[in-house]
C-alpha cells in the first residue's frame, strides 16, 4: 500500500514542480531582455544619487518632491517613463534613459500651494508596462 501513495504523491507533485520551472525560466528569460526595477522610492532630495528621506506623506514647503528609480539588471538602453498623476490627472511625464549593466535615475515636480492632496507616480517601461505605482500626498 506504501508504494501506491508514494506513486500518487509523485504523480501530483510532477505539474507543480514543471508549472514553477518553466515559470522560473521564463522570469529569468525575460530579465534577461528586460530591466529589472530593484528600487523605486519616493522622497524629499537626492545627494549623491541617492534617496534622501523617503516618505509617502510630504510638506507643500519642500517646494519639490522625488521619485528615485533603481534598475539591475540593464540589458541593454532602454526607456521607461516616470508619469505623475495628481488626483487621476496625468501632470507630467519623464522619459529617462538606462544604460547597461545597472543604472539609476529621477525625476522630479515642483510644487505649487494647489498641488496639495494625493498623488502617484506609474513607473512604466518601453513597451508601456506598468513596473511600480508609488503613491503619496502633498500636505500642509
Amino acid at each position: 500500500m506504501k508504494p501506491f501513495f508514494k506513486l500518487i504523491s509523485m504523480l501530483l507533485l510532477l505539474p507543480a514542480a514543471v508549472f514553477f520551472s518553466s515559470h522560473a525560466r521564463a522570469r529569468d528569460a525575460l530579465s534577461k531582455d528586460q530591466p529589472v526595477l530593484v528600487e523605486a522610492v519616493m522622497c524629499e532630495a537626492i545627494e549623491k544619487f541617492k534617496p534622501v528621506n523617503q516618505a509617502v506623506v510630504f510638506s507643500i514647503s519642500l517646494g519639490r518632491v522625488f521619485c528615485f528609480t533603481g534598475f539591475d539588471p540593464v540589458p541593454e538602453e532602454t526607456t521607461v517613463y516616470h508619469r505623475w498623476y495628481r488626483q487621476d490627472r496625468l501632470i507630467s511625464t519623464a522619459k529617462l534613459v538606462l544604460h547597461p549593466p545597472k543604472w539609476a535615475s529621477f525625476s522630479s515636480m515642483q510644487l505649487r500651494e494647489a498641488d496639495k492632496g494625493p498623488w502617484r507616480v506609474e513607473i512604466v517601461d518601453s513597451q508601456e508596462k506598468l513596473m511600480k505605482t508609488l503613491r503619496f500626498s502633498i500636505s500642509d
